[in-house]
């Protein structure tokens, strides 16, 4: 089956807080050119690249010199505005090093459920990349409420990418987090934790082997991430969990090597 994935064409990378930025609060800045450099060389072999890109808030701790991440809501929303700013800032600088053109598209969740404003997104997803240029996408943290307090939240990143999938028919999604795919067990406390290899349904078992956010820079854990993955499957579509560390491993994931864990489904065996 992994084999089928270098022939997919339109594909959405979700990158996670803990992939841009280093445990001690700093910018992973060569993890960010590197992200640049395999997605723009994606772009040259033909591929159709939109990037969902966490780190807003990350982001602007690091540039104000902020150790806790706020709990106050106003707060979270001054701080992903300075974020945001210079997380693109930095997307800019290093895409253009690879004479890749980005866009920046900042979503809530109104707008999506909203079926103009939905078409409207799908409209100017599909001219970018029609032009070539790779869409950055990110919640629009500044006017979306705190996950669960209000609709206009998407909850987190993992499940914008998932229905940013949905919206453009993507054909795969790669999830890139901290954590080499999903596990039976956390593998950080629990020795017999194992890697699941392939997930071709999300059952509630699965979802109860799932734990919650791993870093304090982010929002997202291993159940939003098996959320985002049954929402994948339903619109029959596929998703790769990997390792965000080193994004040049994209190129292995697309090559069908055995890396991450890979949601299809079912009947996707036989097709």
């Amino acid at each position: 089956m992994r084999e089928s994935l270098q022939s997919k064409k339109r594909i959405v990378v979700k990158i996670g807080t803990s992939s841009l930025i280093y445990p001690n609060g700093n910018i992973n800045l060569s993890g960010i050119d590197e992200l640049a450099f395999v997605l723009t060389d994606l772009q040259n072999q033909g591929k159709e690249i939109i990037l969902v890109s966490s780190g807003a808030i990350g982001v602007g701790m690091n540039k104000l010199n902020v150790k806790e991440r706020p709990r106050e809501i106003p707060e979270q929303q001054a701080v992903a505005a300075v974020g945001q700013s210079e997380l693109m800032t930095i997307y800019n600088q290093r895409f253009q090093t690879y004479s890749q053109q980005t866009a920046q598209l900042l979503l809530t969740r109104d707008i999506i459920e909203f079926p103009q404003s939905r078409q409207n997104v799908c409209n100017t997803l599909e001219q970018l990349i029609a032009m070539g240029i790779i869409p950055i996408i990110n919640e629009n943290d500044t006017v979306a409420v705190d996950e669960l307090d209000h609709l206009t939240k998407f909850g987190d990143n993992d499940q914008l990418s998932a229905i940013v999938a949905e919206l453009i028919a993507a054909d795969l999604l790669i999830m890139l987090s901290d954590i080499d795919g999903f596990y039976s067990a956390n593998p950080l406390t629990d020795k017999t934790a194992q890697l699941y290899d392939e997930i071709r349904e999300i059952t509630p078992a699965l979802l109860a082997q799932a734990t919650g956010k791993g870093s304090p820079y982010g929002t997202g854990g291993m159940t939003s991430k098996l959320k985002a993955a049954q929402r994948i499957l339903a619109s029959n579509s596929q998703m790769i969990l990997a390792n965000g560390k080193q994004p040049k491993m994209i190129f292995e994931i697309l090559a069908g090597n055995q890396l991450g864990t890979y949601f299809y489904r079912l009947e996707e065996e036989h097709a």
